[in-house]
């Protein structure tokens, strides 16, 4: 079932050099920071053009109410799913941008776990009169887990790499990453939110900084990443070794993340 859509969003950010330094620092990158007037690297963005709300207009899991631009669902818990981005042209540091976002579906289902609601986001970055990117976004709305609730048997990750490496994950690098996307989302800071309300073992690491991962991957083994496209399959956890891995699949790079236990977490073609 289908729901009406409300207008775009538009969201003017000047692109501040010094938070893209907290990035590098945060990510631990070797070499200088970005600076002033330097491209932005691919999906830094998401620590810019804030989604900021009051602390009175804040949901239950730290993020801001549904209802306004993304319509209520009557679903609680919300997971970032994936989505897919085109980088046209390069975002400059310290020169204004804007970013325009529609949401261009929302559908409602069943899914193995219940009732679901599917969001669809676009959103278009614009530097100069010019579009630099294009995403597409996806989000998952879900009821609350059962007391009782048995978790669904994990996705086995591939094991044909050519290349990989390990990744960890500390409570630090959780939050700074948060505070750098301005994200309140609990479930990336609060253990006892983690526990209690949404029935995860620890802290989760964010999506995005996973997408992250992945994409700078893809840039260290083939150079420009023109396109990037990513889908969310399980959560990983702040006290998890992970490996981010890589394989050539014709003109494509296709990647993904691989939990301690062999599970996926993510997948992604570069």
């Amino acid at each position: 079932m289908t729901q009406p859509i409300e207008p775009q969003r538009i969201v003017t950010d000047l692109l501040d050099p010094a938070r893209a330094v907290a990035l590098h620092a945060t990510l631990g990158l070797p070499g200088p920071a970005p600076r002033a007037g330097d491209p932005l690297p691919p999906f830094w963005h998401y620590i810019y053009f804030w989604d900021i709300a009051s602390a009175a207009n804040l949901g239950r899991d730290g993020h801001p109410k549904t209802g306004g631009f993304i319509p209520d669902t009557g679903l609680p818990r919300r997971m970032w799913a994936g989505g897919a981005l085109e980088f046209l042209a390069p975002l400059r540091l310290g020169v204004p941008a804007e970013k325009n976002s529609q949401i261009d579906n929302l559908v409602h289902k069943t899914g193995r776990t219940g009732p679901l609601a599917i969001v669809t986001l676009t959103h278009r970055l614009e530097q100069n009169g010019r579009v630099c990117v294009r995403e597409r976004q996806d989000l998952i709305y879900r009821q609350d887990p059962a007391p009782d609730a048995v978790a669904p048997a994990p996705t086995p990750a591939p094991k044909d790499e050519t290349e990989r490496h390990q990744v960890q994950f500390s409570p630090t690098l959780l939050f700074r990453y948060s505070a750098l996307t301005f994200n309140g989302h609990r479930i990336h800071y609060d253990r006892e939110y983690c526990q209690t309300v949404e029935g995860y073992p620890g802290l989760v690491v964010h999506g995005p900084l996973l997408a992250q991962l992945l994409i700078q991957f893809a840039a260290q083994l083939r150079g420009c990443v023109p396109r990037f496209e990513f889908r969310a399959i399980a959560p990983l956890f702040d006290f998890e070794t992970a490996e981010i891995c890589a394989r050539p699949d014709g003109d494509d790079l296709t990647l993904w993340v691989r939990g301690p236990d062999g599970r996926l977490c993510m997948t992604a073609t570069a």
